[in-house]
């Protein structure tokens, strides 16, 4: 941690002042939402059905208005953005432990989800342009407090349970207010050079008609399929494996740990050997075969329990790779996007990112149930990870090709 550390004070105010605001960011967000369906079932007295709604319209609005949330902060401003996202969230958050109406609670849903539209790509662009040539450890550092609100998020929502629902929503409103006022008062106003007079639609042609960022947007879309898995299949084979939701808890933690202890350290290492490209193109291979283990132990009979290394060997592997790709990743971003469309850039970037992790989820899922009913119970995890090694292997041919280097693409 004292490298980390190191590498934080480096950097200006405003850097670590974001760097500070997504961790908040995500420990309010995890104080709750692990525990909203809970709650919209048991306390709320929701119908299955509606519960989805809410969640599902939740996701659908941070996911879908992405790339509208990265045009506005181009056009009016990151840190406006950045401020409204949080003050909207705190909003949606306060307004989840205040209603049980299913009207009310829609529109919490919604405004939580376009808080997040609007802050996340604002962020990340104000980040990319404060940091100028120190993208690549800017993004480092910011990833371990984000990791560093994954972990710690869950642990004081709950404790807060204990108080009731409604504790945990205001504490978390409360912690994006704070934000929010912090943001105001210390970050200083900064926008990149957008021209006003040129249509929206025109920008949002460049970005999509920008066939490089494209083929890399695409290319990277199985990235955020594989690490979705946290979230679906492996809760799943803990639940399969006996490992129960103390199982699924400490994969969740073994995650969050190595990204706080080993992010700056796997970034300085993967830069002192590789292109910006290969760092990319090796973590996703090792994210592909992060699955292996899992394939070689599905046919096995195995005691209840015996199983579960792989899955926390999948967990580490898998987390590495996600590691070794991402500073990289974002700068690759803002160095694709020039100096004028940074935040459209993140936006449509996210947005094809939800699509991926949508359309991983029901794969996923699909071939699960597929190999159930077929006994052919390696298939998923094998095909999990040949499509990290196509997704690997199309980057390291952009790279080749130098598609990942602004100065030598096509204007």
């Amino acid at each position: 941690m004292r490298g980390t550390l190191r590498e934080f004070r480096s950097f200006d105010r405003p850097i670590q002042l974001l760097q500070i605001n997504q961790a908040g960011i995500n420990l309010g967000f995890y104080m709750l939402m692990p525990y909203l369906a809970q709650h919209l079932s048991s306390g709320a007295g929701l119908a299955a059905w509606a519960i989805g709604l809410v969640l599902g319209l939740r996701n659908l609005s941070q996911q879908g208005m992405f790339l509208i949330g990265g045009t506005m902060a181009d056009r009016i401003g990151y840190k406006p953005m950045i401020m409204t996202g949080c003050a909207l969230r705190t909003v949606g958050f306060a307004l989840f432990g205040l209603t049980t109406s299913v009207p009310l609670l829609i529109v919490a849903a919604v405004v939580t989800g376009f808080a997040g539209a609007l802050f996340n790509p604002a962020a990340r662009a104000y980040l990319a342009v404060a940091a100028g040539d120190r993208k690549v450890a800017a993004f480092s550092v910011f990833n371990v407090f984000y990791q560093g609100g994954i972990l710690l998020g869950p642990i004081v929502g709950i404790v807060l349970l204990g108080t009731g629902f409604a504790a945990v929503c205001l504490s978390a409103a409360a912690i994006f207010a704070v934000l929010t006022v912090l943001q105001g008062l210390y970050l200083p106003a900064r926008r990149v050079r957008a021209d006003d007079r040129r249509p929206v639609l025109r920008d949002w042609r460049q970005a999509f008609g920008d066939r490089a960022f494209v083929s890399f947007a695409a290319a990277m879309i199985a990235s955020y399929a594989l690490s979705y898995q946290m979230y679906l299949t492996l809760p799943l084979e803990v639940q399969r494996f006996g490992g129960g939701q103390t199982g699924v808890m400490a994969l969740y933690v073994i995650s969050a740990l190595l990204g706080i202890a080993g992010q700056v350290r796997l970034t300085a290492w993967c830069s002192a050997r590789w292109s910006r490209g290969q760092a990319i193109s090796r973590g996703l291979a090792l994210m592909g075969c992060a699955f292996l283990p899992l394939a070689v132990v599905a046919g096995l009979r195995l005691p209840e329990g015996w199983a579960m290394p792989a899955v926390v060997l999948c967990t580490v592997l898998l987390t590495t790779g996600t590691l070794a790709a991402f500073p990289f990743e974002m700068a690759i971003i803002a160095d694709m996007a020039g100096d004028r469309l940074i935040g459209t850039y993140y936006g449509l970037y996210n947005l094809l990112s939800g699509v991926g992790i949508l359309l991983g989820n029901l794969l996923s899922g699909a071939m699960l149930d597929a190999a159930r009913v077929s006994g052919w119970s390696a298939l998923p995890w094998l095909l999990l990870a040949a499509s990290g090694l196509v997704s690997a292997g199309a980057v390291q041919r952009l790279d080749r090709h130098r598609r990942l280097s602004p100065a030598s693409r096509p204007a």
